[in-house]
């Protein structure tokens, strides 16, 4: 049987780690096993957040909203339930655009709704 050597391989596997660590600080950039550690614990980071990031929005959203709605005289909580007990759905992503944007259009959705 032919002897099979994997230099090529070996090569690319850690040019590919070392390509995705570029920027990394210190040795998480340049040594393979420093490197292998920082990439898959980067990893684990980037899903987590992109998940963090989303619960970020949605609170950011409702503090938009809340001060929108102030201005005419309800809070946040009245507000939304409101909305839910005349069965609008515009959700809050929606809304906060509107009250950033286009207050003469939310101050028309909080006159139907009052």
């Amino acid at each position: 049987m032919p002897r099979v050597k994997r230099g090529t391989t070996h090569v690319k596997r850690r040019k590919k780690l070392l390509k995705q660590v570029k920027g990394y600080k210190w040795g998480r950039k340049k040594l393979i096993k420093v490197a292998k550690v920082a990439a898959l614990k980067a990893g684990r980071h980037a899903y987590r957040d992109r998940k963090r990031k989303k619960r970020e929005k949605r609170s950011e959203w409702q503090v938009v909203i809340n001060a929108a709605v102030r201005e005419h005289g309800l809070s946040y909580s009245k507000f939304i339930g409101k909305l839910k007990s005349q069965k609008i759905e515009i959700n809050r992503k929606i809304l906060a655009k509107l009250a950033e944007d286009y207050p003469k259009a939310f101050a028309k959705i909080i006159e139907t709704v009052k």
